[in-house]
């Protein structure tokens, strides 16, 4: 009889669940689309009883795909997207559900910042308030949505609100929670100096209870049981924010250890012992107690490429045919010599980190260039995007000296070789695509006792699989085309202004 652990991973695109064993062994998985709203120019919204529907079916197969007996699963973790806005009404119904893609509220950050709270609440978060962040949100429904505002009974996160689902308890984490600006740092506190910053003053009662990530939160109800083929009884843990599962699943626990994520968003962070006080950080996240993450993050990665492939490469019918269509991208990318007139990508089809009304475009392009050479714009227009980020992050000094990889980009053949090149860091990738369902399986296991801390379960689950050190040849051509890129966003800076308005 082995022993095993269930990660959920809720993305804003996919929910997944993923089943290890205690060595980290990847057993099965189950992965469902998701399906976004977009009611207007800006929102991004979903159904969360169809989020619940996804994450059950998801489950439900993965262990039929299993083979096991469920009752071998010790316990469950699950990791979500960060930020964003999910709300339960008083009588604890779903009520709505705002992505982490949405930009709403733009002219709510434009308040804090006029009035000069944006500096007051960075002081006392280490972040600062932005459109889709969780706090901004419910301030901007606050003010322009008063009826959803007087029926909202509780507001958490992607996350909680299924593990709400599956054990009937309210409950978050502290990276969850610090993540989306609601929690004074390093104490990790809600505070009521804070929330007032906010305008939220009378909003304490909605936030959930907090936990360290690895405590038990609850146990799978009868219903949830019936539904997802799981036990009842079978505990859960608090879980955690998407971009910290990552890095626990990559394996990246060690100070001065990086991990990047590309996926839907451009994730670059570093683990630190306490929290850099500096406001061109984009924000500082707890791991566990005395252990946080330094983040630049922006919504500006691989999903350039999978709307790109949705929109003009021809809409797909199965995975395997998705999948091909990326093997073709990543083929096309390969044929293409690199020089220094090739076009040129900003990969901000949702805006940039430093401007919320940047827009992706392509740039010098000629009647000679192919749809290679598009495509090889597209992702190496992400890895500069994730550059601007890594800069930031070692201006501030907050340095590294190797790096881990996941998201969709590190399971392309040609892609990590890319960063590599680019970010000058020598480049691993794991031996499980599924980073951030592993970092949740972790959590359980250590909420389970099976490990002593996060440090141990990732040392035992989390292992690399391929490396990539710099190219020196290709660096001298990417640092110019990077020069470009950046004159570009400065030039496009008043245009995408006028865009927006």
């Amino acid at each position: 009889m082995g022993s095993y652990l269930l990660g959920l991973d809720a993305g804003n695109t996919v929910t997944k669940a993923v089943l290890f064993d205690t060595e980290g062994q990847q057993i099965a998985a189950h992965a469902c689309p998701g399906v976004s709203w977009y009611p207007k120019p800006g929102y991004v919204e979903r159904s969360l009883p169809d989020l619940w529907q996804q994450a059950s079916e998801a489950i439900k197969t993965c262990i039929a795909q299993s083979n096991i007996d469920p009752a071998q699963i010790l316990g469950v973790g699950c990791s979500g997207h960060g930020n964003g806005l999910y709300l339960l009404d008083k009588q604890k119904a779903p009520l709505l559900g705002i992505q982490s893609l949405d930009s709403r509220a733009i002219e709510t950050v434009s308040d804090f910042t006029a009035d000069g709270r944006a500096g007051k609440i960075y002081d006392i978060c280490l972040q600062k308030p932005w459109p889709s962040q969780t706090a901004t949100l419910l301030a901007w429904i606050k003010k322009h949505d008063p009826d959803i505002f007087e029926r909202i009974g509780t507001a958490f996160l992607c996350k909680d609100y299924l593990a709400f689902r599956l054990t009937g308890n309210i409950a978050s984490d502290y990276s969850d929670m610090s993540g989306c600006g609601l929690l004074r740092l390093p104490e990790l506190e809600y505070d009521p100096e804070l929330l007032a910053l906010y305008g939220l003053e009378d909003c304490r009662d909605m936030l959930p209870p907090l936990n360290d990530s690895t405590n038990v939160v609850g146990e799978i109800t009868p219903e949830a049981a019936t539904i997802t083929g799981l036990i009842a009884g079978t505990p859960m843990v608090g879980g955690l924010f998407d971009i910290v599962a990552s890095a626990l699943g990559a394996g990246s626990t060690s100070l001065d250890q990086a991990s990047i994520v590309a996926g839907t968003w451009s994730i670059n962070q570093v683990v630190v012992n306490r929290p850099v006080k500096d406001p061109s950080i984009f924000m500082a996240v707890a791991m566990s107690k005395g252990r946080f993450i330094e983040v630049e993050a922006s919504a500006t990665s691989a999903t350039n490429l999978a709307w790109m492939v949705q929109e003009f490469l021809g809409k797909t019918e199965t995975p395997m045919e998705e999948e091909a269509v990326f093997a073709h991208c990543n083929d096309l990318v390969s044929s293409v010599e690199l020089n220094k007139g090739l076009p040129i990508f900003h990969p901000f089809i949702y805006g940039s980190g430093d401007n919320s009304s940047a827009r992706a475009g392509f740039y010098g392009v000629g009647g000679w260039h192919t749809r290679a050479h598009m495509i090889h714009a597209i992702y190496e227009g992400v890895a500069f995007g994730h550059l601007q980020h890594i800069q930031k992050l070692r201006k501030a000094g907050v340095s590294f000296d190797s790096a881990s990889l996941a998201g969709g980009a590190a399971r392309s053949p040609v892609w990590p070789q890319m960063f590599a090149d680019i970010l000058n860091v020598e480049i691993t990738v794991s031996d499980c695509d599924e980073t951030g369902a592993k970092g949740a399986a972790i959590a359980a296991g250590v909420g389970l006792s099976i490990f002593p801390d996060l440090s141990a379960g990732a040392a035992v689950m989390s292992k690399p699989d391929r490396r990539y050190t710099p190219n020196l040849d290709n660096q001298t051509t990417y640092q110019q085309r990077y020069e470009i890129f950046s004159e570009l966003c400065a030039v496009m800076e008043p245009v995408w202004d006028k865009l927006s308005n």
